[in-house]
This record gives C-alpha cells, structure tokens and sequence, in this order.
C-alpha cells in the first residue's frame, strides 16, 4: 500500500509562489485520498512501484525475515501452536513497522531554498525546511536526498531530532559549485527507517529547484598606460564640490570657510558671495564583451573570460566607478546599485559564445570603455579605450 502514494503538493495560499510551494503528504489533499483510491492501483502499485518509492528491508529486517521463514518452516513441520503465534507476532511487526512508517510520512511537508548566491569555488548552502502539520503524531527519523546535478554531488540529510506536532525544523547542505551555469538542484527521495529499522521505505519526489551559479573570482592585475589612467584619471563633474572650475555664486552661510568668499562679487553685490566650485570625481567606464565564438576558441578561456568580466565589474562598482555593462548584440544596462551587479553575474552564468553573423561592432557609451580580448593562449586582456 505504500508505494502506490504519490506526491501531492499543497501550496500554503493563494498568493504563494510556485518555487516556495510545500510538497509531501498531508493537508487537505492527504484527507481526500480515498476520493482516487482503487484495489487495481494498489495491486499494480505493489508489484512495480514507481521510480524511487520502494520499501526494501535493512539488514535487520533481512535477519527477521529468515527467522520467520525458519520458524514458519518449525511451525508447520511441528504442528506446534507456540511456533504459529510466534510467527504471527514475527509477521505483524513487518505490517506494523510498514503501517507506522507510512503516518510517520503523512501529514509531513517539505520545501527546496537553496541560498543565494552560488559561485564556483565558494561555499553555497542548500535548505530543506520542514513541517509537521499533523494532529497528534511526531515526524521521526527521516532522512533526503539531495543532488546538484551540474556540480555532480549529493549528499543525505539527516532529520536527527523529533519534529513534534505543529513544530518546524530547517536541515542544511553546504557545497561548492564546480561550474558556471544554470545548477539543477533536485530533492531526489524522502525516506524513513522509523519505527524499528526492518524496512526502508523511500518515496519519490520531484521537488526540484534551478539556480544560477555565478562564474568564480579571478585577481586583476593593471599595467601600461592605461593602468595609469585607470587609477588616476578623473573628471569635472557639475554639481558642487571641491574641484578647481567655477560653477557659480551662492550666499554666503554660516560655517562657509572664509578662503570661499569671492571679494569683488560680494563687493558689487553689497552681500558675501562663495564660490561654488564643481566637484572632481573619478571617470566612470562602461564594460563591453564580445561573445562571438570566433574570437573564443578556446573553453576555458571563455570560462576566464566570463570571470573576469564578472570580477571587474565588481572592483569597478566598489569603488563607485561602473557606469554600464553591455553583451554585444543586448541594450546596455546602466549599474546604480547592487542588484544591477548582480543581474550582469547571472547574464555571465549563462553566457555562451554566439555565431560569427551576431557579431557587433562596440557602441558609443558614456564613460571610457573597456573591451575585452585573448591574451595569448590562456590569458584575457582587457582594453581601455582600444
């Protein structure tokens, strides 16, 4: 009877979203089982289970079950009633173990929340967060298994505590992502060993989540002439400030330094005068990549590539000097704050070289831009300007 259930899935409201909606076996769908009950799929579900929802027996459920063959053997041979009651004890442990694995299940739910963000070679956590939604019975001993299909690795969670009636409990996975891309991660089968370990009933689920995994850190070294025009030069920028150009006279304030006065316009205009300088920031630049495969050849240094781009953009944001980052062929995308960062590292965990005919020739943008080229076999240089 256990390997006939289904997955049911029981979003919590209305306004629930799909990749936060509960799953398992309870709840109002649970209570309305018997609406497709049928003896023809209980039959055909006890001979071939689905995919992943088996109960198979431990190795003490094995050792129970050659002394029940040895004693039903004893018993029949014998005609003794001792042997009979003792098998009968022996059998409805098996059904009472079976019995109370599938209420251990029941009413139990589960979701998927893998935490962002997931970059290659940095420490990624995964959460399976649970709720007993029950009327009287605990939830014990389950375990879920857990796979990254892109990265290659799984691993099995233990639940190790009693999740009581109404209670909550998070169980967390924590692994590196070996490669850039979209990462399927899958909450591959829920199993219990409860109540005394004869029997391992597993049920399948298809809970399963699609994360972008960020391309890996790499460290920028600055030479030439450009470095020195990367790090130092700036501009004039009109709003009010420090720099040496004029923008214009304002009243005098309290506070205002005495070096600001401007004597002669203060003179004509019988009132103090400051000067209002414009104020000297940084130059801004604006990333551009070029993704046709022509150029890149060669695998990994597309894969470099693509963590440079990523690695710059967020030198240049931290110290306020991103102004746009574009992929030939797109719109660009101004950057004003985090997230904007964040959107370009998910646009590069995706990106793949494109044809030769898609191909285009690098914009007029605002700020100095900065192309990006093979450096030799293995090496990316980045160009300010050309």
């Amino acid at each position: 009877m256990n390997a006939t259930v289904a997955e049911i899935r029981i979003p919590t409201g209305a306004d629930e979203a799909p990749d936060q909606a509960w799953h398992g076996v309870g709840g109002a769908a649970h209570r309305r089982w018997w609406r497709h009950f049928s003896w023809h799929g209980l039959i055909w579900g006890l001979l071939l289970p689905e995919r992943r929802q088996r109960i198979l027996p431990t190795l003490p459920g094995l050792a129970l079950l050659v002394l029940i063959l040895a004693i039903g053997l004893g018993a029949y041979n014998t005609g003794n009633n001792i042997l009979f009651i003792t098998l009968a004890l022996l059998l409805a442990s098996l059904v009472l173990s079976g019995v109370l694995a599938w209420f251990n299940l029941a009413g139990t739910e589960w979701r998927l929340r893998p935490e962002a963000p997931f970059r290659v070679g940095q420490e990624a956590v995964v959460a399976v967060e649970l709720r007993n939604r029950k009327r009287v019975l605990p939830t014990y001993a389950l375990w879920f298994d857990l796979e990254a299909k892109l990265s290659r690795a799984e691993t099995r969670l233990l639940l190790t505590r009693r999740l009581d009636v109404g209670g909550t409990a998070r169980l967390e996975w924590a692994f590196r992502p070996a490669r850039r891309g979209a990462e399927p991660i899958e909450l591959a089968g829920v199993g219990s060993l409860f109540p005394f370990g004869f029997l391992r009933k597993t049920l399948g689920t298809k809970v399963h989540r699609e994360v972008k995994v960020w391309p890996a850190r790499v460290v920028c070294h600055f030479a030439g002439a450009a470095a020195a025009r990367f790090q130092l030069e700036s501009e004039e920028v009109a709003r009010p400030g420090w720099g040496s150009d004029l923008l214009g006279l304002r009243r005098y304030q309290s506070g205002d330094s005495h070096r600001r006065i401007h004597w002669k316009a203060s003179a004509r205009l019988r009132q103090l005068m400051v000067r209002q300088n414009a104020t000297e920031g940084a130059q801004t630049f604006a990333l551009w990549l070029d993704a046709a495969a022509a150029v890149w050849t060669r695998p990994e240094q597309f894969e470099l590539l693509c963590s440079f781009a990523g690695s710059l953009a967020e030198d240049l944001f931290r110290f306020g000097r991103l102004d746009s980052v574009t992929v030939a062929g797109e719109p660009p995308m101004q950057v004003r704050r985090i997230r904007d960062v964040e959107t370009w590292l998910d646009r590069l965990a995706i990106l793949q070289p494109v044809p030769a005919e898609q191909r285009r020739p690098a914009p007029r943008l605002r700020g100095a831009l900065l192309t990006f080229e093979p450096d030799g076999e293995r090496g990316i240089c980045a160009r300010l300007g050309g």
